[in-house]
Order: C-alpha cells, then structure tokens, then sequence
C-alpha cells in the first residue's frame, strides 16, 4: 500500500468528518456510478476502434466532480481540460449525446467535430472539454469576470490538473482574478502523475493549496477520494467566491486508476499502487458501505441501481454506435471568418 502523505492524511482529518443524509448519500452513489460505467464503456469502445482520437478516462476521480457539483448552484459554470466526460454527466448532459461526440456522431453534443476533448453546452454552462494544458484556467477566469461584469450571482468552477499547476498562464490569472476579486474556484484534481511524472519529480513545492498565496488568494487540501470531504470543502469555497470575496483554491488528492489516455501504459507506477487504492480508498465503494452500514440501502437494491445505470451506459453506446455520422457540409458550419 502507498504511503499515506501527510497532506492527505491533514486532509482527510480536518474538522469534524461531515455526514451525509440517505438521500445525499444515494444521490452521490448513483452519479459517482454513472461516471464510473460510462467510463468503463468507453474504454471498452476505444479498445473496439470505435472511439479515435485521444480519450482521457476519469475513473477513480468520480468523487471529486460529484461533490463540487453537490456544493454548486444552477447557473454556475464549469470549465476543465480534456479528462471531462464526468464533468458533463454530473451537470445533467444526455450520456447519449456525449458518448455519440465520442464516436464522431451527428447526436454528439459538438454534432461530431469535437471528440473527446471539445464538447460543450450553453444550455448547462458547460464550457469544455480544452485540449491545451491549463487553457482552461484563464477561460474560467474569464467566466469569473464576465459574472462580475453582468453582476450576476454565479461562479465560475474551473478544473485542472496538477500537472496544468506549472502553468505560466495560470498564474496570470490568479493575479486578475484577485486584483478584481473575481468569482472563481479554481480546483486542482491532484492525481499525482499528471501525463506520466510524479509530482514530486515535476513541482518544486508540491502543496498546491499553497500557490494563489502570494496572490492573497486562499487555498485548502482536500480528500479527493470521499465524497462528503469534497462537498464540504466546496460549500465554503464557492460562498466565498459567490459573497464577493473573490477567488479560492481547492487542491482535491485523488487518483486516476487508468493511465493518463488510453494510450498510456502507466508504467511510472506498480500494480499494487493502483489496486491498493481501488480496494482500501475507492470513492464508490466508500459511499457503498456507509449505504449497507446505515441499512439505508441493502446488496439487492444496490445491484438493482447498477443494472439500471448499466442500461442506461448501453443505450447510448447502441446510439452512439448506430447514429449517422455528420454531412461533410457539417465541416463549414459555425466558423467564424
């Protein structure tokens, strides 16, 4: 078993361990799975020659997602790199429309042009799905700013990865978005590996709650893996960007259990690693136990809720198999000159 550094073991101690209702706890467990199947299809699609491309899977990560979502309101908006098909199922995308964008599909949310990488929805404040590492921060920023602009009472939720942490422009956009007190949170998914290097070997301080200090913006280390960890610490992230107090760090630890897309080996890392992680610190299972602990669910419902997540993973592969591709006139439509 890995060693649990101090940072996650702070973290998952800090204050009181906050608790969930039945109903929180169901709600996390059905999205968290949803995320989880949905990834495994589309590994199992890619390993079929039916997704091309690049396709970056999010298994192991589903608790980070699903409590900021938790956290949030309708109306705030959301931004990530290209590890995002979780981030769009958690704001209430239609699976089908985003395995059909997988598959190159006329249905798919970006009507088949953008893959794996560049989808997004007005109607959910879902702006992507970016395929340049930390492209996405100084979007989010700019998200925050239009907000405070229109004086709006929403926040920007951007996503990014640890590896996207040494990011110059990053940076760029801490300073603006604290200069203006902007409404953003900026949440960094710490996996530890970001493309294939440990983050000890790639990050001179490797705290990364710690990096909007010069900027005099807060930050906090949270448990990435518990669901209710996440949640809590987002609560207080996002009220302080939406009452005006400008920016705020959260540096979720978590893990991926896949490499870093489905073309990486992961080699940089031992099998046991990544099966200690799965059996002791799984976000899914976590939620699971607390569920038959607390007799609130028992095994033949928890099986039921999976097979009807299951079925809703295989309708839309069956669409997004059997969609017709896009017309080639599809190629010149929103382009702007």
């Amino acid at each position: 078993m890995p060693k649990k550094t101090d940072a996650a073991a702070k973290a998952s101690t800090k204050g009181n361990m906050p608790a969930f209702t039945k109903e929180e706890e169901l709600y996390a467990y059905k999205e968290m799975l949803l995320i989880r199947r949905f990834e495994e299809k589309a590994g199992q699609m890619y390993g079929m020659g039916l997704i091309g491309g690049f396709c970056h899977l999010y298994i192991g990560q589903e608790a980070v997602v699903t409590g900021v979502h938790m956290a949030s309101k309708k109306g705030d908006a959301s931004i990530t790199g290209y590890r995002d098909h979780g981030h769009m199922l958690i704001v209430g995308l239609d699976p089908k429309a985003v395995m059909a964008e997988l598959t190159g599909r006329k249905g798919g949310l970006s009507k088949g042009k953008g893959g794996s990488m560049h989808m997004f929805s007005n109607e959910e404040r879902f702006y992507g799905g970016n395929g340049i590492v930390g492209a996405q921060v100084s979007l989010g920023t700019g998200l925050a700013f239009a907000a405070k602009y229109r004086e709006e009472d929403t926040v920007s939720l951007t996503y990014f990865g640890d590896g996207a942490a040494n990011q110059g422009q990053v940076y760029e956009s801490f300073n603006m978005a604290k200069l203006w007190n902007l409404p953003v949170v900026y949440i960094i998914e710490n996996n530890k590996y970001a493309m294939g290097t440990s983050l000890e070997r790639a990050a001179s301080t490797t705290d990364l709650s710690k990096r909007g200090e010069s900027f005099g913006i807060p930050g906090e280390q949270v448990d990435g893996m518990d669901v209710r960890m996440v949640r809590d610490a987002a609560e207080r992230a996002i009220q302080h960007a939406r009452e005006g107090n400008g920016p705020y760090i959260l540096e979720m630890l978590t893990y991926r259990y896949r490499g870093h897309s489905m073309s990486d080996p992961a080699k940089y890392r031992s099998k046991d690693e990544v099966q200690s992680m799965r059996s002791e610190r799984d976000p899914i299972e976590q939620v699971k136990a607390r569920l038959l602990e607390n007799e609130w669910a028992t095994e033949e419902e928890l099986k039921d809720m999976d097979k009807d997540v299951r079925a809703i993973v295989s309708e839309a592969a069956d669409f997004a198999t059997n969609d017709p591709e896009p017309d080639a006139d599809e190629l010149y439509t929103e382009i702007t000159v």
